[in-house]
């Protein structure tokens, strides 16, 4: 079968920036060069969230998990000799979205594009933030009206840009089930186009345009069969949404357009080899159905459940992608599963179940109310102890994690500082100082910004008002504005907001059954407060910078109150000093902290050292997150009493061992284990 008559491949893209915007824009060119089809733009934690690179919270996140951007000296290194016109890209960017792109709009004007032929997506959804991904800013309301704002202004001079892709991705890596993956989804994108519409800023005759510049992010789980079912499922509820909520007549326009980025909750630091044929079956979910596939894709890859992938791990996952799209007969066919009658049932059922689940929230106020209440978390806390609670008791395979744990060494990992790429400690630094010899040097040759604070008051003037936001922050944008300053600006007017936690509202997973685990740990812990002379052993969870990845700090923080600890859990986004204060004023017996980030090993040993020099020695302190080994050791010789990663699945053990370090230091008896 020639080429010609071949389904166009779907857009094959790499998560990917770190450091610096140059050493990003290296590995972008790079990626390119090896026939990657769009980029897919990684921010660090303090541009997500609106803090500038020497902000207190951004101490040990600066380049960790992405790339740096302050302002359009760095958007404009970040996509040098890339032109932006021929370009797709992709911006995981949801508080300071407006932000990112306006400050990519104007490198594009500098580079002569036509604006009318730009083409990308900002994700610009602040839903799931609130609920799984913490990097949110500002309360329910105003995030809302930035989302708004952004798409009425690019559905008229960005037409091509999708201006926002609801994102279901992160709500799975928290727990939610196919279900509520769905549902939950879907909800937000009524709240957004029902403020769209609600707003006056787009004439009726345009929501045909708005809807179909809206696009999805999923997440692909191991379980494929039943993960292209909820693809299907998923396009056929939003084509009776369109239809008859916006009154969408055109086919085009109700067409459920989606990227994915399959499953890394599933990715093991044990056996990782294994998590390449995971990654294999979690893309086929997408790819395979032709009428329910993904139009962009990017995999992970085996090695994030260690640490930061190196440019070799990208390639492999790339690889994998172009072998499947060139090399197989996949695009040569119809759907495959079109007649199915397995398939049609599984299909009616998601979404029948979604639609009983989409009511509820709608009864509630829809998804910002139920977001405020708390509905939304503690139902994804509550299903993500239920998949863990499985795990543990082995109902739920993890190959090998909790079965077919034997292996024969593995060369992959056989160096494991060399397995992973790590982030120069010294770049935060560097990019602290190029970003003070910005502010000092803007309006200067050769770049002549105009100053910036007539625009800042003009960004918080229009904010304080109804009108559309945009264009006030592209002025901030040409005048040099930083991040931290703009958010800095909207944080004035809007205020900031704490979401719920979920932690007190989820039902117990575990049973403390007489002889189980649980009920033993109970025991401890009951054993160990009379020791104290105290009612309840106290354990405050800390999460210490900005890492908003909350799911493991969660499970740790139920599992510790079904075994009977008090749990002190403020939520994310904490420093030190507020961690170590918290921890005095709640005279707690131990400290967790959990960081997904990389900066373990600049936020730990400060929260040691503050709690030292107040004198709580006595006061163990608990590590976990993605902390590759040599790390693990630093820390432990630091003082931290116990490390955690990914593998320790076994979370009622984790409390148990939390508990025997109270002990330890406090120096009472180790507790005999019941015969």
């Amino acid at each position: 079968m020639s080429d010609r008559q071949k389904d166009r491949p779907w857009l094959m893209r790499t998560y990917a920036g770190h450091s610096t915007a140059e050493a990003s824009n290296e590995l972008y060119r790079r990626n390119l060069a090896k026939g990657q089809t769009g980029l897919s733009v990684a921010f660090d934690l303090p541009t997500q969230t609106g803090y500038d690179a020497d902000h207190v919270l951004a101490r040990g996140e600066v380049g960790r998990v992405g790339v740096p951007v302050a302002h359009l000296g760095d958007m404009r290194r970040l996509f040098q000799d890339i032109p932006l016109e021929q370009m797709n890209t992709s911006m995981t960017i949801n508080a300071t979205a407006m932000w990112l792109l306006a400050l990519y709009q104007v490198v594009a004007e500098e580079q002569g594009a036509d604006l009318t032929r730009l083409s990308g997506t900002t994700q610009n959804d602040i839903v799931k933030e609130y609920l799984s991904r913490g990097t949110h800013v500002f309360p329910p309301g105003p995030s809302l009206r930035l989302t708004t704002d952004l798409i009425a202004y690019t559905v008229t001079h960005l037409p091509r840009w999708n201006p926002i892709n609801i994102c279901s991705y992160h709500l799975q890596e928290a727990g939610a089930t196919p279900v509520q993956e769905i549902a939950y989804a879907m909800s937000t994108a009524i709240a957004v186009l029902d403020a769209v519409r609600d707003s006056g800023q787009v004439p009726q005759e345009r929501m045909g345009d708005v809807v179909g510049r809206i696009s999805f992010f999923v997440n692909a789980g191991v379980r494929f069969v039943e993960e292209m079912c909820k693809m299907r499922a998923f396009g056929r509820i939003w084509d009776r949404i369109t239809r008859e909520r916006y009154g969408i007549e055109d086919p085009k326009h109700r067409r459920f357009r989606y990227g994915v980025q399959v499953n890394s909750l599933g990715l093991t630091e044990a056996q990782p080899e294994n998590n390449v044929q995971r990654i294999v079956l979690e893309m086929l979910a997408v790819t395979l159905s032709k009428d329910a596939r993904a139009r962009a894709v990017q995999l992970p890859a085996w090695n994030e459940a260690l640490g930061l992938p190196r440019p070799w791990d990208q390639q492999w996952s790339l690889r994998i992608q172009q072998v499947l799209a060139y090399e197989s007969d996949l695009l040569e066919y119809g759907d495959l599963f079109e007649g199915s009658t397995v398939v049609e049932a599984k299909v009616s059922e998601l979404v029948e179940q979604a639609g009983a689940e989409m009511e509820r929230i709608e009864e509630m106020g829809g998804a910002m109310a139920a977001v405020e209440s708390g509905y939304l978390k503690s139902r994804l806390v509550a299903s993500h102890a239920e998949r863990r609670a499985r795990i543990e008791s082995g109902a739920e395979k993890i190959i090998g994690v909790n079965a077919f744990e034997s292996t024969e060494p593995n060369p992959l990992t056989a160096d494991l500082d060399t397995a992973i790429h790590t982030v120069d400690p010294a770049v935060e630094e560097r990019v602290v100082t190029a970003l003070q010899h910005w502010r000092d040097t803007r309006w200067q040759p050769p770049f002549n910004h105009p100053r910036c604070s007539s625009a800042l008051d003009r960004l918080k003037e229009a904010a304080r008002g109804t009108g559309n936001l945009m264009e006030a922050t592209l002025e901030c944008a040409r005048c040099g504005v930083t991040t931290g300053e703009w958010a800095g600006a909207l944080r004035e007017v809007f205020g900031e907001f704490r979401a719920p936690t979920g932690v007190s509202a989820a039902p117990v997973a575990v049973a403390a059954e007489a002889g189980s685990a649980l009920a033993e740990v109970r025991r401890e812990v009951e054993a160990t407060a009379r020791d104290l002379g105290v009612g309840k052993l106290r354990f405050l969870v800390g999460k210490p910078g900005l890492d908003g990845h909350s799911n493991g700090a969660e499970q740790i923080a139920v599992r510790a109150r079904d075994a009977g600890f008090e749990v002190v859990y403020q939520g994310i986004r904490l420093t030190p000093e507020q961690i170590v204060d918290a921890a005095l004023a709640e005279d707690v017996h131990a400290v967790g902290l959990s960081i997904l980030s990389g900066s373990h090993a600049r936020l730990v040993p400060d929260v040691l050292e503050r709690l030292r020099v107040a004198g709580a020695t006595d006061v163990p302190v608990i590590a976990g997150g993605i902390i590759p080994s040599s790390d693990a050791a630093a820390l432990r010789e630091a003082g931290v009493a116990a490390v955690f990663t990914p593998k320790d699945f076994d979370i009622t053990g984790i409390i148990g061992r939390i508990v025997d370090e109270i002990r330890r230091a406090n120096k009472l008896d180790p507790l005999e284990v019941p015969a």
